[in-house]
């Protein structure tokens, strides 16, 4: 049995490690920069919220108290809209990290701690959990009962300016 536990805020360092390692493997580049400390900061602040709008379930790695403690982690955000016949209390999830460390990997415990936090978001009254699969951890996703649900459409707005007063 694996053991995964909830993500306090001293592990948001560790998070954000992983959140880096993720998006380096996605993009086949160091995908560090000022963005982390900016991250670490959020997740500590968010993780310390009761209850957290973050939510964090981690797998401990083998030599925990050295700085690479965590051996995995999947990261997800549950999202207040307004309530619809298909969701009374508005409440959707929206999972945006899950990574195990290549050291850890093989052993389970991106479902391990995947499943927790499903678990967590149905406990919270979550009707629908939505993410996007990197063809890599798309199986994983199918087996844990994840489906097309829509098309996804998105837009940078980062760069669009107004001049309104």
């Amino acid at each position: 049995m694996i053991s995964s536990r909830r993500a306090a805020p001293g592990d948001a360092r560790e998070l954000v490690r992983l959140r880096r390692l993720m998006f380096t493997e996605m993009h086949g580049e160091d995908a560090s920069g000022p963005w982390e400390e900016e991250a670490v900061r959020v997740a500590r602040r968010q993780l310390a919220q009761e209850p957290s709008p973050l939510l964090a379930f981690v797998v401990d790695g083998d030599a925990a108290g050295e700085s690479d403690h965590l051996a995995a982690c999947a990261v997800g955000r549950v999202e207040e809209r307004l309530p619809a016949p298909v969701s009374p209390l508005g409440l959707f999830g929206f999972v945006f990290n899950v990574c195990t460390d290549a050291r850890y990997r093989g052993r389970g415990f991106a479902r391990a701690t995947t499943e927790a936090m499903l678990a967590e978001f149905a406990r919270r009254g979550v009707t629908r959990v939505d993410l996007h699969a990197s063809p890599d951890a798309e199986r994983l996703y199918r087996s844990l009962g994840f489906a097309e649900h829509s098309i996804p459409l998105s837009l940078d707005v980062s760069t669009r300016h107004t001049t309104e007063a």
